[in-house]
């Protein structure tokens, strides 16, 4: 069996309130190279903390979480924030796009808090607009970009840093039909070529793009079959 890109062994998150709030209840999740995991749900049934736990933004109450075998747990803040550098590329539902940076400057900033070297740092950027199809894009400010270019160029900025996990948050959440299915065809593609994605969504259609679906209820994970 080969080693897990996300490893969460019985993970709780609890809030000190009166009475304390669960938001995840003993989850546990394997997800190996190459799959592309949908998670969904309804509001409040704890996407957001989970998806704060596997960005590394948050901290599991108690449990384990392992990012390529690595236990986060372990971590002092520093180290915990070079491992999301470098080990997991983030697409929001809102692209968070500076809007007077080129497009290829927007997808350098992507390598700020890897090790990757200053140096052909812009030719990284044009390799991976040339990924996601925007190589004909790279001076373009974000203005001039439709809604499904931005998400295109923020795919291609999470991408740059080759992170062993691609984490997204509703990434279609303000998109129109015809650009989610561009950028679900996108994700099918980069899958194809062995990436691990796991998208957090509330939209069936895009959560059956997907190998493996999970929903979580009240804070506790079911695989769907």
């Amino acid at each position: 069996m080969p080693e897990a890109v996300v490893e969460l062994v019985d993970v709780w998150r609890s809030y000190d309130t009166d009475p304390p709030v669960h938001a995840l209840r003993g989850v546990g999740l394997r997800v190996c190279p190459g799959d592309h995991l949908a998670i969904v749900g309804p509001s409040g049934s704890g996407k957001s903390t989970l998806l704060n736990v596997l960005g590394c933004l948050d901290r599991p109450t108690q449990g384990t979480y392992r990012l390529d075998g690595i236990d986060v747990a372990t971590l002092a803040d520093r180290q915990l924030t070079a491992l999301r550098g470098t080990r997991i590329g983030f697409v929001f539902q809102a692209f968070h796009l500076l809007a007077h940076r080129t497009v290829a400057e927007n997808v350098m900033l992507g390598e700020l808090y890897t090790s990757g070297s200053r140096s052909g740092r812009r030719a990284r950027a044009l390799e991976a607009l040339e990924r996601v199809g925007l190589a004909h894009r790279v001076d373009f400010l974000p203005t001039r970009l439709s809604g499904g270019e931005r998400q295109r160029v923020a795919i291609a900025r999470a991408l740059v840093g080759e992170p062993s996990l691609l984490l997204a948050d509703e990434p279609t959440g303000n998109l129109d039909t015809k650009n989610t299915d561009a950028i679900l065809a996108l994700f099918d593609g980069l899958r194809d070529e062995g990436l691990t994605i796991v998208v957090i969504t509330h939209d069936d259609h895009v959560s059956q793009h997907a190998q493996r679906v999970v929903r979580i209820v009240d804070g506790e994970l079911t695989e769907q079959r």
